[in-house]
């Protein structure tokens, strides 16, 4: 972002963080999303070291992760969602990665992540998975849905939902916010998220994802 451009951005612009160990995949994501007025690319990082100096020092709202930081493991960016999501939680971060195995997209959300999308994704999709991601909403290319949908096997014993319970938890697989959930209910936002609140804590789960993972996995949805 240059000077000027830094000038005239708006002080409530979504601030990023890019993690790839690639410099020129990096600067190829920065100036796609600088091109947005509501983002900003306050940081990047290309080891699990640098990236969580990084975020303490800049403290943004979304980081783009990808899984392999290094020729040593695959998955490193794994062990590093979980470790930046338990120290800021309300750090959302978004796997951008080239792997899409169905187990490492189960395993990214269970670490922490509120989305995962594949690197031949377009810009568009990927600018709307930022924004979902920074809602507290999921957001999935297809190619990491359908993966998602593949790896559901076992089939949980189900918490007891109410009706509206039911409607919310559908809505939210659509990938709704709570919003577009209370106008089509016709609720309040606030009456949303305690439905999603309640919905959360039967689930036992930590996000939105996790909430439309574990619904889809058990049949409820």
């Amino acid at each position: 972002m240059t000077t000027e451009q830094r000038a005239t951005a708006p002080t409530d612009a979504l601030r990023i963080v890019l993690v790839d160990d690639h410099a020129i995949v990096r600067h190829g994501l920065r100036s796609i999303l600088e091109r947005e007025s509501d983002l900003e690319v306050v940081g990047e990082a290309s080891t699990a070291a640098e990236a969580a100096a990084v975020v303490e020092r800049t403290n943004p709202s979304i980081v783009l992760l990808d899984l392999k930081l290094s020729t040593a493991a695959d998955t490193e960016g794994l062990d590093l969602c979980a470790r930046l999501t338990q120290r800021h939680p309300d750090l959302a971060v978004l796997v951008l990665t080239t792997f899409l195995d169905d187990s490492l997209v189960v395993d990214a959300i269970r670490h922490g992540a509120r989305g995962y999308v594949v690197k031949d994704v377009d810009t568009t999709e990927l600018l709307r998975s930022i924004r979902a991601v920074a809602r507290n909403e999921s957001a999935f290319d297809s190619h990491a849905a359908a993966a998602m949908v593949r790896s559901m096997r076992v089939q949980p014993d189900r918490p007891k939902f109410t009706e509206r319970e039911l409607k919310v938890l559908q809505l939210l697989a659509h990938g709704l916010s709570n919003r577009e959930i209370g106008a089509q209910l016709y609720i309040s936002e606030t009456t949303v998220k305690f439905h999603v609140r309640n919905i959360m804590r039967k689930m036992d789960a930590g996000s939105r994802a996790e909430v439309v993972y574990e619904a889809s996995k058990m049949g409820v949805i």
